[in-house]
């Protein structure tokens, strides 16, 4: 292993979901999260959050090289299987009302949690089972 230090990373810019129903998908991300979608078709939907975006492919379609048009390149195949996790940010002050946002959608909370740092957050899940969390600045160092 060399010890020469690996150049910076500076955020992560994509997480990936998968569904095994797209609509319902984009109906829960849309109507109870409030996301807008950037981009969409029958294999994908991309939400921005924040600096990032938020990915949710149709399971099964990512397991083919995808040929970009007009020869912008190419995409490796790639999936992900069983329940996944993604923490998304809130400011603090909106706590309360995503608890009470997520009730009115009948969407449960699995799990709140305290954290030392002074964080808060809730648990919850997609209608895929995927564990969704939100979070307040103060889980790490660097929120």
């Amino acid at each position: 292993m060399s010890t020469q230090q690996a150049p910076a990373i500076h955020g992560v810019i994509e997480t990936v979901l998968y569904t095994a129903d797209m609509t319902r998908a984009r109906d829960f991300f849309e109507t109870v999260l409030g996301l807008s979608p950037h981009n969409a078709d029958q294999r994908f939907t991309a939400y921005p959050t924040g600096h990032s975006m938020l990915l949710v492919f149709q399971q099964g379609q990512t397991d083919d090289t995808v040929q970009l048009p007009d020869g912008m390149g190419t995409i490796p195949p790639h999936d992900g299987g069983g329940r996944q996790h993604v923490a998304l940010a809130i400011e603090r002050d909106a706590l309360a009302d995503w608890e009470a946002h997520l009730a009115r959608h009948d969407v449960a909370i699995e799990g709140r949690t305290h954290w030392p740092p002074g964080g808060e957050s809730l648990y919850f899940r997609d209608p895929d089972g995927h564990l969704l969390e939100l979070v307040t600045p103060g889980l790490w160092p660097n929120y």
